[in-house]
């Protein structure tokens, strides 16, 4: 029989700039069922006040490398939602 230690997990979001504005926090953590990818938690960001305007598709990493939005995630990662930067 499965544990929720088993069927559930946690992710730690950070949110830069804009976004971080936009949702009124820097960083949230988020429990899901299994299996979660990237998209998932970008789905459930778009889903809280100000998270509309967040894109689904957003640039993202986790645990400090790129991640693709179909990236399945695992326990405890940290996912970064990175805004669109401009260089000079």
């Amino acid at each position: 029989m499965p544990t929720a230690a088993t069927t559930t997990l946690s992710v730690r979001v950070l949110l830069f700039a804009s976004y971080a504005e936009m949702l009124g926090l820097d960083s949230i953590e988020l429990t899901f069922e299994r299996p979660v990818t990237v998209h998932d938690v970008l789905q459930r960001l778009r889903a809280l006040p100000g998270g509309e305007k967040l894109p689904p598709n957003a640039l993202c990493a986790v645990n400090l490398s790129q991640a693709r939005l179909d990236d399945i995630l695992s326990d405890r990662d940290e996912l970064a939602v990175l805004p669109p930067l401009a260089g000079g």
